[in-house]
């Protein structure tokens, strides 16, 4: 525990963000896109790297650019090649045939705020949004939004990390504030999956009586 402390200093944070600095922004573009097709990656770390390393706003959008292009590119793959006989295993589970069906039905707002929270599968949007019949210039629309301000509450909270680390305040709000984005995020995910439950099974009975 006393070697993690003396490694976790102020100091040592602001080397690690003037080595990642100096990797370029290609690297900052590249960590976000990437998140996108492997969603067990720390997309919060890259955000925050980005943001301390090269400045909010330049960070911000290295990582928004990063994110929305890698995002895209999995949905246009997605709707290119998602029927495959091969990816079954992946587009054929109940639960994203049933979230095709619903986005089918509700349109893309639904999509918008899965989009702005950071802790929401945003992997699975992707791919139930590139299955569905969504036009592909309109989910990039809500794509770009979605993530600008999932990105920039990210930012805003973490690119000053000295201020941060030293100030035991700004530590508190920051981990508040990512807790409850996390939380928040998993509400609206539980509501949406009770939702789509509750409108298919309506959509069902109607489609019987008639």
């Amino acid at each position: 525990m006393s070697i993690l402390s003396e490694w976790f200093t102020v100091d040592n944070i602001e080397q690690i963000a003037a080595q990642y600095r100096t990797l370029g922004p290609i690297i900052g573009l590249l960590l976000p896109f990437i998140e996108a097709f492997l969603p067990f990656l720390p997309l919060v770390v890259f955000v925050v790297a980005n943001a301390s390393a090269f400045g909010l706003w330049f960070g911000f959008l290295l990582s928004w650019l990063g994110s929305v292009a890698g995002s895209y590119a999995l949905f246009l793959l997605v709707r290119k090649f998602g029927k495959h006989p091969k990816l079954r295993f992946v587009t054929g589970s109940k639960k994203v045939q049933q979230l095709i069906k619903w986005v089918d039905m509700n349109g893309i707002s639904p999509l918008f705020v899965l989009l702005c929270f950071p802790f929401t599968p945003s992997v699975i949007v992707n791919i139930v949004a590139g299955l569905s019949h969504m036009h592909k210039k309109f989910y990039f629309v809500v794509l770009m939004a979605g993530k600008f301000v999932m990105i920039l509450a990210m930012s805003v909270l973490g690119y000053d990390l000295k201020a941060l680390l030293t100030s035991p305040v700004r530590l508190i709000i920051a981990a508040v504030a990512i807790v409850l984005l996390w939380w928040i995020g998993k509400f609206m995910e539980k509501r949406l999956n009770a939702r789509v439950e509750k409108d298919l099974k309506q959509a069902r009975k109607l489609t019987k009586n008639h």
